[in-house]
């Protein structure tokens, strides 16, 4: 919300400085964002009127003009050089006098003012754009001034410059701060200065046409109001101080009727539309939509509407069609133009949950929805179309007809009941039942009061109150947060200690970084698509109200994100991504109940994700370039893990290669994913290579032993190779498991460091068959090992492999 303190000051003005006026609605928790004048600092700038402009006898595109400055040319007419192409005889403009000091540049320092020539002509002083005077951005041509702008003026008390301009950051709940008024009235309730209402007296009616209106749906409008008004000026100009306001308040100028609707706009809260009556057939309907109709609106953009967004239709006959979406948008083919000369002025009240959500469904918003979804005043439609009406007459002329109102249902505002006790409870300072009294006849809300309660009735303009917590709120703010006293807290505040064997995400967080890692931060809410295609989930939970269409359900991996992610970076030309979150994810799950910490149905874990893509290594001189592969990631995984060892083993998941993906698994239990994207999705997600993906639960990963002490054995180990013929069949974690299957505890490890597997069948081996050579360490704690108990527990592991393998010592 964005609007001028003149303005406000015109409503209430207490008796309080700029900034302390800025604190003031800060600490009501009315947010503000931003104070800046409405003019950087300069002198010297007059109102002058230009008398001749002449042709620069040696530039094509200089005139040199006499102007008359008043007091400040008491010795004849000034003579100007200028070279704005709309400087002309008769126009009054912003004159630089010899002496001033123009706003400050990007150095920081002012630019002051002196008698030069320009191609020989003398020039005493110059002729200001309303970007030289930086109050504005168009740099077109001189800035011109209202007919009526006194010469000789000084033009920052003329155009009101000495004025700043809030812009505040409201909460959701704040929809009665979305108005200057609005903001007064909450300005005069916390200082108790008076509040200044203007009167709004009714227009009588001089003809008796109306535009007949029939709402069929109650659950989206509760009330409409409307009027016609005949014989306007379209083409009539906006007063300079309705355009100076609008600008204020960050709106440009348009017209002078689309101006007067958004002027009451920001003035009362109240978003209005003004129809061209010529262009309605026979009358207006307000409905929801129907499927498939489509609508032209203002912005140039067409859209379809369906049965869950309110519409304004013209109906002719039996034929009906969408001319404006309600509270968010009027559409094109009944929009005032300069050929309109009757008109049709709407006011109504839309039910907040029938517009929340509509705008964003087309990828725009509106100061209109933007109101209406978070509640406008019902109770005014119709003075405010009383005041719209009066000026339009004011400005663009016209008669005005009889006033249409229909009410066809108003929120029911059920009172609610402040306990003085819980009140000062909460709020941990001592409130009287004076002062809760006080401060809701400040802020105008009625109430009837018993014995250490009071029971107010939420006024028409207030949406956000509801409950006793809102009226605690209310209590806080008046007087004032900065109140509350600093009491220490009455309960021992106790630690809680995190398991030693329990690592906090930030050490793991490090450890990816170290792994060479760039950490990304994910939506909860993803794309349907990536549910379906990437994690198989056919039923993922629904997001009731999404910030964006497409972000419609809550996420069960972190693996779209991620990709999402890395197609980011490749439009940004990255060769080498690599990219790894934690978050939570969200599961359906009937046994999870509702907790401080959980919710009815949902399982929330964490997990860890990582993708790579590209390189393996970042461009060197030491190795050659070669693409990132499945063995990559396993060992980032098994560096995560360690030193727990996890047994992969193949797999299939729906974002992976079903040749290239393994499960990962920790005591028999498994806890995620490594593997390749399918190629299905590195086609259909429009990736030039696939990236290796890994998905882990966090816990897993957080949890690790401590480290055990263990002396360093007094005994050599003993080392010895084996040749085994064995099956193509046969996998390696399953054969070296069982050579370490030793019952006397002598093998120690066995690792595979050589295959030979022949094309055609050679001296002990035969075709299907390979040589796998095998290095056992052996070792006894307790004694040295002696030829006998080393030739011993060889003979016993070539047995165990030849039961269980078929395996055969190689000839």
């Amino acid at each position: 919300m964005q609007f001028p303190e003149s303005w406000l000051r015109e409503f209430c003005d207490p008796p309080l400085s700029t900034q302390q006026l800025a604190d003031l609605l800060t600490m009501s928790g009315m947010e503000v964002e931003e104070l800046r004048p409405v003019a950087p600092p300069f002198s010297g700038i007059v109102v002058a009127q230009i008398l001749t402009a002449e042709q620069h006898p040696q530039a094509d595109r200089l005139r040199v003009c006499t102007v008359d400055a008043g007091e400040h040319s008491k010795d004849g007419p000034l003579q100007i050089v200028c070279g704005a192409p709309n400087a002309r005889v008769g126009i009054k403009v912003p004159l630089a006098t010899v002496g001033a000091e123009l706003p400050p540049g990007e150095d920081g320092k002012t630019f002051k003012i002196g008698v030069g020539k320009l191609r020989g002509v003398e020039s005493r002083g110059m002729l200001c754009s309303a970007r030289e005077l930086k109050i504005a951005d168009d740099h077109g041509g001189l800035l011109e001034l209202a007919d009526d702008a006194p010469v000789g003026a000084d033009i920052r008390s003329w155009l009101k410059l000495d004025d700043s301009v809030f812009t505040l950051k409201l909460t959701p709940n704040l929809a009665h701060g979305l108005s200057v008024f609005g903001i007064a009235r909450e300005v005069a309730a916390l200082t108790g200065a008076p509040l200044r209402t203007p009167a709004i007296s009714p227009v009588t009616p001089t003809h008796d046409q109306r535009l007949p209106v029939e709402v069929q749906a109650s659950d989206l409008c509760g009330r409409f109001s409307g009027r016609v008004v005949r014989g306007v000026n379209t083409k009539a100009k906006t007063p300079a101080w309705m355009v100076d306001r609008l600008a204020r308040c960050g709106q440009r100028s348009v017209t002078a009727l689309v101006d007067i609707s958004n002027y009451v706009m920001f003035e009362y809260g109240r978003p209005s539309h003004i129809f061209d009556l010529d262009k309605i057939h026979d009358k207006l309907v307000v409905r929801w939509g129907r499927q498939g109709e489509t609508l032209k609106l203002l912005n140039g953009s067409t859209i379809e509407v369906d049965a869950q967004v309110g519409v304004i239709a013209d109906a002719q006959g039996e034929k009906q069609t969408v001319e404006s979406l309600a509270g968010i948008m009027g559409g094109d083919a009944t929009a005032v133009s300069d050929d309109t000369r009757n008109v049709y002025v709407e006011a109504a009240f839309w039910w907040p949950e029938a517009v929340a959500g509509r705008s964003r469904r087309y990828n725009f918003s509106t100061d209109a929805g933007h109101r209406f979804e978070r509640g406008v005043d019902p109770a005014l439609t119709v003075a405010h179309v009383e005041h719209i009406t009066q000026l339009i007459i004011d400005i663009c002329g016209g008669q005005a007809g009889p006033m249409d109102d229909q009410v066809l249902g108003l929120p029911q505002r059920p009172p609610v009941t402040l306990r003085v006790a819980r009140a000062a409870r909460v709020l941990g300072m001592p409130v009287s039942q004076a002062d809760c009294v006080d401060v809701f006849r400040r802020l105008s809300l009625p109430f009837t009061e018993a014995d250490g309660t009071l029971t107010v009735t939420p006024p028409s303009w207030r949406f956000d109150i509801a409950l006793e917590e809102d009226l605690i709120e209310e209590v806080a703010r008046v007087i004032g947060f900065d109140k509350l006293p600093d009491t220490a807290p009455v309960a021992p505040v106790t630690a809680r200690v995190r398991r030693e064997s329990l690592r906090s995400s930030h050490a793991l967080r490090h450890a990816l970084a170290g792994l060479d890692y760039m950490e990304t931060i994910g939506y909860s809410f993803v794309e349907a698509r990536w549910e379906q295609e990437l994690a198989g989930n056919a039923d993922p939970i629904r997001v009731l109200n999404p910030i964006a269409a497409p972000l419609a359900v809550m996420r069960s991996s972190l693996i779209g994100s991620l990709v999402q992610a890395l197609r980011h970076n490749l439009s940004r030309k990255a060769g080498r991504v690599r990219l790894f979150e934690v978050g939570r994810v969200f599961l359906r799950d009937a046994t999870v109940s509702d907790g401080p910490l959980s919710v009815a149905g949902v399982h929330q874990p964490q997990r860890v994700a990582g993708l790579a893509y590209g390189a393996a290594l970042p461009l060197q001189w030491a190795a050659k370039e070669q693409g990132v592969d499945f063995y990559d990631l396993k060992g980032d995984v098994e560096a995560l893990l360690a030193p727990r060892k996890p047994v992969f083993a193949p797999a299939t998941h729906p974002a992976m290669h079903p040749g290239r993906c393994a499960s990962v698994a920790l005591g028999g239990r498994v806890i995620g994913h490594v593997g390749e994207l399918h190629p299905k999705w590195r086609q259909g997600y429009e990736l030039p290579l696939a990236p290796v993906l890994f998905e882990v639960e966090l816990d897993a990963v957080l949890d690790r032993p401590l480290p055990e002490f263990v002396p360093v054995s007094r005994q050599q180990p003993v080392q010895r190779d084996l040749a085994l013929v064995l099956g193509e069949n046969v996998a390696h974690d399953a054969l070296m498991a069982r050579l370490r299957d030793d019952p006397q505890g002598l093998v120690r490890s066995a690792t595979l460091f050589d295959i030979y597997k022949p094309t055609a069948p050679v001296a002990g081996l035969q075709l299907g068959e390979r040589s796998l050579a095998v290095r056992l360490e052996l070792r006894d704690d307790s004694a040295t090992l002696t030829d006998e108990r080393i030739d011993a527990a060889l003979a016993a592991a070539v047995a165990r492999a030849a039961q269980t393998f078929g395996a055969r010592l190689r000839a």
